[in-house]
């Protein structure tokens, strides 16, 4: 079987994946169990190449799957910016993740889950290595 199923329905699966991958567009790390987060880990990547993609379509089926909430609220002199997690999907993360050809997330395994013992997660969004653009610039 090509999936978990995380011992629920699918609709109520479906939900799971939705949120957390909202969550983790917000907010750009998250903490979970093992298991949902290699789940939520696949599911946002193709998030990710949607948003690479950029066109018509792929902003409409990325919309079909990440929850419509706010993901910044920012405010300058003149206006109050107000940024929903598909923007921030599409004008943030897409450009920083242009040149990668995948593997937009990583999960880093932590201590168990204090009270059932759970395997737990931190589930975060691959930062560009300085080091690597500062050996561009030397060259």
């Amino acid at each position: 079987m090509g999936y978990r199923k995380l011992g629920r329905t699918s609709s109520q699966r479906k939900a799971l994946l939705r949120d957390l991958t909202s969550d983790l567009i917000i907010n750009e790390r998250i903490t979970t169990t093992e298991t949902r987060a290699k789940e939520v880990s696949k599911m946002t990547d193709k998030m990710v190449t949607l948003g690479k993609r950029g066109d018509l379509h792929a902003r409409r089926q990325a919309a079909s799957f990440v929850r419509n909430e706010l993901a910044t609220v920012a405010e300058t002199e003149e206006e109050i910016v107000v940024q929903t997690v598909l923007q921030k999907l599409f004008d943030d993360l897409a450009p920083r993740f242009a040149e990668r050809n995948g593997g937009y997330t990583r999960v880093l395994k932590t201590e168990p889950r204090r009270g059932d013992g759970a395997p737990m997660a931190v589930l975060e969004f691959v930062v560009k290595a300085e080091t690597d653009s500062e050996e561009t610039e030397e060259a």
